[in-house]
Parts: C-alpha cells; sequence; structure tokens
C-alpha cells in the first residue's frame, strides 16, 4: 500500500479525500485478508491476501542480517508505516495467484449491461463540444465508433492512458499541433510527471544454501518442486516474483523509510535470460520517493506508433546520493554476520566499484524499472493537473481517468494495491455521479437487454 504520509500528501495538494484514514477504507472494501478483518484489513472483499507458501534459509539469513543492520522486523508492511523487514504477503489463493482480472473481472463477466472486446486498440475519445461522446478503436483494420451513454473511462496505465489523452486533442496545445493533433482543450500535464521506482539489482554467489539457480539445474529438484506444488500448492513453484522484502531509509535525515529491498533466491544477467549456474541470490533495491520526473509523449498521431517514454531517471543530484547509498546498504546488510556462513561475494555491480562517484555510475548501468510507472495524468487543481479529485478530466465533460496515472506523487511501495485502491474510489465516484445527473442522455435500466453502448464500423483505417 505504501505509507500513510504518500496519501496524507496527495490531500495536502488538494486532493480531498485521499488521506490515508479516507484510502484505508477502500483497502479495507476490495480486501479478503487471510487473518480476517482488524483494523488495517478486510475480508469481504474480491482480493484475496496470503501469506506466502515456502521458506528460503538464505533468505532467513538475510533477514537476519537485517536486524544485525539495524534494521527492525515488520510483521505486516501495511499498516501506515512500512520501514522493517518481513516477508511480502501475497494475492494468492491457496497458492495460485490471484491477478486483478480474475478477482474483480470474471465474477461478473455474464452480467447483461457488460460487453467486453479484446484485439482492440484505442485511438482517441471523441469529443464534441467539450464533451466525451464516445471513442474510436481500431479492430481488424476497421475503425469503429464506440457511443457513450454516460461517460468515458480512460483505464489504460501511465504510458496509456496520457497517449490517448493526446491523440484526442487533449495536452499541451502547441506540442500537439506540432505532432499533427488538432487541440481540443490546452492540459499541459498530459504526459508529464512520470515517476518510476528504479531497481539496483545487486547479485551475490553464496555457498552452502539452496537457491533456485541450482535446484532447476538438478532433475530431482525439479521433481521435488512439482511434488511439492502437486500435494499442498507450496514451495518454489508457488513463488511470488520476490519473498523478502525490506523497507529502510537511505541515511538518517529520512523521515521515513526511502528504500525497498526485494530479496530472491536466484539471479539472471537480464530479464528474460537464463538463471545463473551457480548458488546466488538478488537483493535488488528502489527510492520509493525519486524526484527525478519524466515524460510520455505520442510521436504523431497514428496510434501504432510507440510513444516517446522518457523516465529521466537519476536526473537529480538527490536521486544520485540515494542511490549511492542504496549500494553501500546493501553491501552492509550482506557483510553482517548472519551471511558469513553462505560466503556472500558481489558479483554485481562488483566490490572494484567504490565510492560515491562510481556507485552513481554502476547505478545507471545496472539500473532497471520495476515497472511502478505513475503520474502522467496527475490529480490536482493547479494548471498542470490533468484531472480533479474525482478523476475528472479538467474542461472536459463526461471524461475520467482511472489508473496509476493519476497519483499526484509516487507512492512508497510497489503499485498494484494502490490501483486497486483507486479503482475502488473511482468506482463509488461514477455511481454517485450518475445519481447526479451528469448523463445528458436517459439511463437503461442494468437489467435491461439494450447492450451498455453502441458498436458502429464507420470506415476502412
Amino acid at each position: 500500500r505504501g505509507q500513510r504520509r504518500d496519501y496524507d500528501e496527495w490531500q495536502r495538494l488538494g486532493n480531498t479525500g485521499w488521506g490515508w484514514d479516507s484510502v484505508l477504507a477502500d483497502f479495507k472494501r476490495i480486501e479478503n485478508h487471510h487473518l480476517g478483518a482488524a483494523d488495517f484489513h478486510g475480508h469481504q472483499g474480491e482480493w484475496r491476501v496470503e501469506r506466502q507458501r515456502l521458506r528460503w534459509d538464505i533468505l532467513e539469513a538475510v533477514k537476519a542480517a537485517t536486524r544485525e543492520a539495524g534494521i527492525p522486523d515488520n510483521a505486516d508492511f501495511n499498516c501506515g508505516d512500512n520501514e522493517g523487514s518481513g516477508y511480502f504477503e501475497v494475492n494468492q489463493n491457496r497458492g495460485v495467484r490471484v491477478n486483478a482480472a480474475q478477482a474483480f473481472l470474471t465474477p461478473v463477466r455474464s452480467r447483461r449491461n457488460l460487453t467486453i472486446e479484446t484485439g482492440c486498440l484505442v485511438d482517441s475519445v471523441r469529443i464534441e463540444n467539450r464533451s466525451a461522446t464516445g471513442i474510436r478503436i481500431v479492430r481488424g483494420g476497421r475503425v469503429i465508433e464506440v457511443d457513450a451513454r454516460i461517460e468515458v473511462i480512460v483505464s489504460a496505465g501511465s504510458v496509456g492512458s496520457p497517449v490517448i489523452l493526446q491523440r484526442s486533442g487533449i495536452g499541451d496545445g502547441t506540442r500537439l499541433q506540432a505532432g499533427g493533433i488538432a487541440p481540443v482543450t490546452h492540459l499541459p500535464g498530459v504526459g508529464e510527471n512520470l515517476q518510476d521506482h528504479l531497481q539496483l539489482r545487486s547479485v551475490y554467489k553464496v555457498s552452502g544454501a539452496a537457491t533456485l539457480n541450482t535446484m532447476l539445474r538438478q532433475p530431482l529438484g525439479k521433481i521435488r518442486m512439482g511434488l511439492q506444488y502437486l500435494i499442498d500448492r507450496s514451495g518454489p513453484l508457488s513463488m511470488a516474483p520476490s519473498q523478502l522484502g525490506i523497507f529502510a531509509r537511505s541515511d538518517s535525515r529520512q523521515e521515513s523509510a526511502n528504500l525497498q529491498y526485494h530479496v530472491q533466491p536466484l539471479s539472471l544477467d537480464r530479464f528474460g535470460e537464463p538463471l545463473h549456474s551457480f548458488a546466488a541470490i538478488t537483493a535488488s533495491v528502489c527510492n520509493l520517493r525519486p524526484t527525478s520526473r519524466g515524460h510520455v509523449r505520442i510521436s504523431g498521431p497514428d496510434p501504432t506508433r510507440a510513444p516517446i517514454i522518457s523516465p529521466n531517471y537519476l536526473s537529480t543530484e538527490d536521486d544520485r546520493s540515494v542511490a549511492a547509498a542504496a549500494l553501500s546498504l546493501t553491501r552492509r546488510i550482506l557483510a553482517q554476520s548472519a551471511m558469513q556462513p553462505f560466503n556472500p561475494i558481489e558479483l554485481v555491480p562488483g566490490v572494484q566499484v567504490e565510492g560515491r562517484e562510481a556507485l552513481v555510475t554502476a547505478a545507471g548501468h545496472i539500473g532497471t524499472s520495476i515497472f511502478h510507472p505513475v503520474g502522467t495524468c496527475r490529480m490536482g487543481d493547479d494548471p498542470l493537473a490533468v484531472v480533479d479529485a474525482r478523476l475528472r478530466v479538467h474542461g472536459i465533460s463526461r471524461l475520467r481517468v482511472v489508473d496509476a496515472s493519476i497519483m499526484p506523487t509516487i507512492t512508497s511501495g510497489n503499485t498494484n494495491s494502490p490501483t486497486a485502491m483507486i479503482a475502488e474510489k473511482a468506482s463509488r465516484f461514477i455511481l454517485e455521479d450518475r445519481g447526479r445527473g451528469v448523463s445528458s442522455r436517459p439511463l437503461a435500466p442494468t437489467t435491461a437487454a439494450t447492450p451498455a453502448v453502441d458498436w458502429t464500423t464507420t470506415a476502412p483505417q
């Protein structure tokens, strides 16, 4: 979820109703927590949360080393202050992942007022008289117009949503005109304010410990893993991408944890490549509150052309300092006595990398996205804000954005659950505004046979 301070900051920026106490109720509303209802957890929601169903001796050693380094244990990262080390809880049901589609969409697929279309590329929102009236999509080489009777909700993520808005004429007017798009409304913040967590993946070779690297190279190890999963859905085949989490401060001046570790009993050179042939662990650390800001911009009116994505990682002195401090803290944790039986040897960035400037340079070489882009349609009431506190696009009626792009500042942790919370809160806004007569057209009853949208093929592309 991140930290209490994240959401209180959103509210301080003028977004009423987005402080911690308010969003906590939404987090609880969507949650089905394995411990049942409690002060910080819900039990009646769609999204199942469970403990992990595995154990690694090497991760236990890292956890002990973290304590020796002065970072306390934390059994629950989701109570407003996530500082400490512990095992991530996971969105699983008895060892099987439960993603957002399975939790929220699958149970309502049969509703008569829901139509799911796949294989579609959204081109733009159709806008008439500064009001969203539908969308244009491309499917099978044909442009299809979809009419909206109530409103249009753009939910394409921090890259997709600003791109759709820009192709619709919503964005920086000068830049849109230069790119061949007729401006509809001048919102210069569309596509700006891009924030992401840059992970710095330190790799340590270890001895005398089981890791996924070696287990997958042993036929008996594979058989054992398979049997473990078949018997009780536990073991390495039930693994989430990361198991051990650590939230820490890069230096004593930080008011709360500003670093997050994902520690894994495996290693590889790059995502998508094979695991190393030797036993190793990866301690991936990211700056939770980067000050660098990037942007997402269309490269032209053609919806099939990839956008220009410029994260501007490590572009501020503060981010460079935190990166060097983060790599130094990783070394301090792995040098504690609890790790000595496993003889950890730093392979990446490498023991030869010493000094602040060398560490900053190394961070630039080994840093990769942890896939938490946010902020490109940010919420607020200032000139660079894109949506208001009810997620309605400024200057355009009947148009809303609901995804991580509306975050004014990035959350101090993974962004999946905060995005689900945003959707839960938005669903309430949508229903409330519908009751206030936002639409200029009558709404058919939920049980009516009339489809929720009208599909009209207009022309070949």
